[in-house]
């Protein structure tokens, strides 16, 4: 069905997820024709990769003014599989698929209320330095909350 070849087996990736936002497609999101914008998915990946992030506790250390490291996001993709309309409600869903020694692998799926699949996409953070703009191994803690649901971690 999918053809992106971040993804084995899209049945069963797809049932790893547990962490989405729910999103109603606006107006302004919207070509001429009512297609949702092919720019606007990445604005919903950070949507939901802030909120994911927020959840198991990460954002409230990043945002704080002493704090010495940041996220950035290092690359970033999305595959359409269909089209996607004016008014329609999404669950935009997010997980950690691989983590690193500084960065993450998040997954992300754009599913429709008929729950089939809109879009899907992936990208790495990394936890960088505010100093010297240079990756910042995860501590242990946050090494362990994200690789809480991942099987296979690079």
């Amino acid at each position: 069905m999918v053809r992106a070849n971040y993804i084995d087996d899209f049945d069963k990736w797809q049932h790893e997820f547990e962490y989405f936002l729910p999103i109603r497609v606006r107006f302004s999101e919207t070509d001429m024709f009512g297609h949702l914008n092919n720019t606007v998915p990445f604005v919903y990946f950070e949507e939901a990769r802030t909120e994911y992030l927020k959840s198991i506790g990460f954002m409230d250390e990043w945002v704080k003014p002493e704090s010495e490291t940041f996220p950035v996001v290092a690359d970033l993709q999305c595959d359409f599989l269909q089209q996607i309309f004016f008014g329609e409600n999404l669950k935009v869903y997010v997980k950690a698929a691989s983590v690193g020694n500084s960065s993450v692998d998040l997954h992300y799926m754009g599913k429709k209320e008929d729950d089939s699949v809109g879009f899907v996409g992936r990208g790495t953070l990394v936890q960088i330095s505010k100093k010297a703009g240079k990756g910042v191994p995860w501590t242990e803690e946050m090494r362990n909350l994200l690789v809480r649901h991942i099987d296979v971690q690079i």
